[in-house]
């Protein structure tokens, strides 16, 4: 037998119903069974990106992702298979696919009965049907050594990879963000990837630059405020103040260790219970 665990992923999507939170349920004429869309992931795709492919190509929902769910580990044919799960909202019409023959919004109640599966009834069990707001926060990818103007040092060429992969990750929770940056030139490439696909600007500006002599309190705390989507690229040096801004300005506990890889990031779900997520990009050895 193979040992090696099937990686799948794929979301609980939700919207707002005349008699409360209804699910979105995908039935397979294969296996004749109700269940959560979900697929495989393909070699080198972030399970980010597989959970809004596979939920798109079973459903025609663009999902924007919300906070994680729990993940499930079962066998199947006789393999281990682990399936991560995301919350997830959309403004699109569901409809059947090639790959699943009917879809149905239900009542949370009727969801859970009408799935075939007990490890997704667990799933549900843990969606919080409440609308969230991500605010962001970036840790520049690798950049060129330092020589001379420290501004303007470029990406290297692992850090052109990362940026680009972060467009994609970043609009699995945020389609379309405010996006704010250092005016130091490796943390704007970092997120101008991302800029380009929201079709937004790059705002650069002095309060998240590490040596400006102003603070990120008063900047995070108007993006707090505004109650939405906002990416903020930031140094290894500030990335624990503007975190720990973030956290004190949603009445959460900060995380205990706030430092992130380069090209990783921090998602904080903002709404009735903040919930804070960290991701990086895939390196090349895991691709």
């Amino acid at each position: 037998m193979n040992n090696a665990v099937i990686r799948a992923a794929g979301a609980v999507v939700w919207r707002p119903g005349p008699d409360g939170a209804e699910i979105l349920l995908v039935h397979r004429d294969k296996y004749d069974d109700w269940s959560l869309p979900k697929g495989k992931r393909e070699p080198g795709e972030h399970r980010l990106v597989t959970a809004v492919r596979e939920v798109q190509e079973e459903t025609s929902v663009r999902p924007v992702l919300g906070p994680r769910l729990r993940k499930v580990s079962y066998l199947f044919r006789g393999e281990p298979k682990r399936v991560d799960y995301w919350s997830a909202t959309t403004a699109d019409e569901a409809r059947s696919s090639h790959e699943v023959d009917a879809v149905a919004w239900l009542p949370l109640g009727q969801a859970g009965q009408r799935l075939s599966y007990s490890r997704d009834q667990e799933v549900v069990s843990g969606l919080i049907p409440r609308p969230t707001v991500p605010l962001i926060i970036v840790r520049h990818a690798s950049a060129r050594p330092k020589r001379g103007d420290d501004l303007g040092r470029r990406l290297d060429a692992h850090g052109a990879r990362d940026a680009a992969a972060l467009a994609g990750l970043l609009a699995c929770f945020a389609p379309r963000a405010r996006v704010l940056s250092s005016p130091a030139r490796r943390c704007a490439d970092t997120v101008r990837p991302y800029a380009a696909v929201a079709a937004v600007e790059v705002e650069q500006t002095p309060d998240l630059i590490t040596d400006g002599g102003t603070t990120p309190e008063p900047l995070i705390q108007a993006l707090v405020r505004a109650a939405r989507p906002a990416v903020v690229c930031v140094h290894r040096e500030n990335l624990g103040a503007v975190l720990h801004a973030a956290c004190a300005a949603l009445g959460a506990a900060s995380p205990a260790k706030p430092g992130l890889p380069k090209g990783a990031f921090w998602v904080l779900h903002a709404g009735p219970a903040v919930t804070i997520e960290r991701y990086r990009p895939l390196q090349p050895a895991a691709a």
